[in-house]
């Protein structure tokens, strides 16, 4: 993924308001980030623990959605990412859903998907950060981020309708 600026970040958005795009809290060490190492970026709100964010880019174009992750009940033993298929344990993954956009967001729809919980997809796919155990699979890193990509694609044409 090619490094982001705040501007660019902010109005890639479709599922919220210009002003929510506005007001939401992007990352301020954006120069810091593994871009190389991307395939899209997500990060968590750290003044509210129920926000998160991610921007993507499934064609021509960034596509920027607002998520909520949905609070943790009962005890987890392992669960795994729908996008990268990394297993956790605990917390890992959290249920996140996005408002759809346009009028069907309006009425109140929305999508959701379990996805890691610090949204670092791409970075367990490349074994850059440790989940504690990923499934032993045969297919190349190149194949595994090209299902990943096809997964998070789907569920962004979900939200966009």
């Amino acid at each position: 993924m090619l490094p982001l600026t705040e501007s660019v970040i902010r109005a890639s958005f479709v599922n919220c308001t210009k002003g929510e795009a506005k007001r939401l809290a992007v990352p301020r060490d954006l120069d810091e980030r593994p871009w190389a190492d991307l395939d899209f970026f997500g990060w968590r709100d750290p003044g509210a623990d129920e926000r998160a964010y991610l921007v993507a880019e499934p064609g021509p174009g960034l596509l920027g959605v607002a998520l909520r992750v949905a609070p943790q009940t009962g005890r987890v033993r392992r669960s795994m990412c729908s996008l990268c298929l990394t297993t956790h344990t605990g917390d890992g993954v959290s249920l996140m859903t996005a408002r759809k956009a346009g009028r069907d967001g309006r009425q109140g729809n929305s999508v959701g998907a379990y996805i890691c919980a610090d949204l670092a997809c791409s970075l367990y796919l490349r074994g850059k950060k440790d989940a504690g155990r990923r499934l032993d699979e045969t297919i190349t890193l190149a194949e595994k981020i090209d299902r990943t990509t096809v997964s998070l694609a789907a569920l962004l044409a979900r939200v966009v309708g």
